[in-house]
């Protein structure tokens, strides 16, 4: 990776940026401390909302950290779709005394105006999910001194991200939770997503930008075998989920590891567009339904997934999660980024006692 982007942190450890209220200042800040790389979300949130956030980070730490930020979303024909949707989830409404949220709510989440915030106040780096942003925008960022990464799903989108001018691809592959970043949402490419590893190998062939790779971290070893397979850093989430200073719902923390959940899966349920995550009873009654219409879904359940947290009821809730989700461990996040690199130190021991034993013979 250019030495602009590796001098910010010390050890190749990112924490993803988990929209939601998840990636709050006080996770970002504990992880920039620790070495690593924190990040904000800026997703679901309003441009004060997110300049506020990145005020209280820079109260709690002096070191870089990233503000992550959506695309904006191109139309959807199939209107009725997201109606019939609607119907099905009728019920829910009604179990949960609720209303279901307005789809029309709106489709650019306030993109311009913190795109605008960024260049004013500049933040040391700024990603982009859901789409590559434009050269012009990724130019300004530049300037304004602002290093910028853009998440890839496929090599191809790998390419796009290069030619537009980022600084650095996130190659997330499919073990990732929480949203696929990919930059069309094409419902006949559902689960046809490619595995981490030979992603980076894909991708490593297609461009020269550097990579952090994300999907299903949980481990020092890991990270050790992405690095070795070319990334430059680690993007880890769910790991990062379960520590205190997540904003994770706690029923969200506990189900990681609680027995119950014995797997996760790509589902357009709760947004509209594919995302990992537990599966719930709500994940199998209506994610073979739901339409390919994000945001418009992500509205429509929104009161929905707020209220299942309320009454605590993990069923009815988005319970983002990648497939490493039994792997959660409750440490505080400086405590986690220290475990993380002594398992990576260990993992690179064994390696070299391997290689080393290797010649030998």
């Amino acid at each position: 990776m250019s030495s602009a982007l590796t001098d910010l942190f010390p050890y190749p450890i990112v924490q993803a940026p988990m929209a939601g209220g998840v990636s709050v200042p006080q996770l970002a800040a504990a992880v920039s401390e620790a070495g690593g790389l924190g990040f904000l979300a800026a997703g679901y949130k309003t441009a004060d909302g997110m300049y506020q956030e990145i005020k209280q980070i820079r109260g709690l730490t002096g070191r870089p950290f990233g503000v992550n930020l959506f695309m904006p979303q191109p139309e959807h024909a199939e209107t009725g779709a997201v109606e019939v949707y609607a119907h099905q989830l009728a019920g829910e409404a009604a179990w949960y005394e609720t209303e279901l949220g307005d789809p029309d709510s709106g489709r650019d989440d306030g993109y311009d105006a913190k795109l605008a915030v960024l260049l004013d106040d500049p933040v040391p780096v700024a990603s982009f999910h859901f789409g590559v942003p434009s050269v012009e925008a990724l130019a300004s960022l530049r300037r304004a001194g602002t290093l910028t990464l853009v998440t890839a799903t496929t090599a191809e989108e790998a390419l796009a991200v290069e030619r537009a001018g980022a600084d650095a691809v996130i190659v997330q592959g499919l073990e990732a939770g929480g949203h696929q970043g990919t930059h069309r949402d094409i419902q006949e490419n559902d689960g046809s997503g490619i595995g981490l590893l030979a992603l980076i190998a894909q991708v490593r062939e297609a461009v020269s930008l550097p990579l952090v790779a994300a999907g299903g971290l949980m481990r020092g070893s890991q990270i050790a075998a992405v690095l070795a397979a070319g990334a430059s850093a680690a993007q880890l989430g769910t790991a990062f989920l379960a520590t205190p200073e997540s904003g994770a719902h706690a029923v969200h923390k506990q189900a990681l590891t609680d027995p119950l959940y014995v797997r996760t899966e790509l589902t357009r349920a709760f947004s509209g567009r594919p995302a990992r995550g537990l599966v719930n009873r709500f994940l199998r009654e209506h994610g073979p339904y739901a339409p390919a219409a994000y945001p418009e879904v992500h509205h429509l359940t929104a009161p929905l997934r707020k209220a299942a947290a309320k009454a605590g009821d993990p069923q009815g809730m988005a319970l983002w999660a990648g497939q490493g989700h039994r792997l959660a461990r409750e440490l505080p996040a400086a405590e986690l980024v220290e475990v993380l690199l002594a398992e990576l130190s260990d993992a690179g021991t064994a390696l070299s006692g391997r290689l080393d034993g290797g010649e030998g013979r």
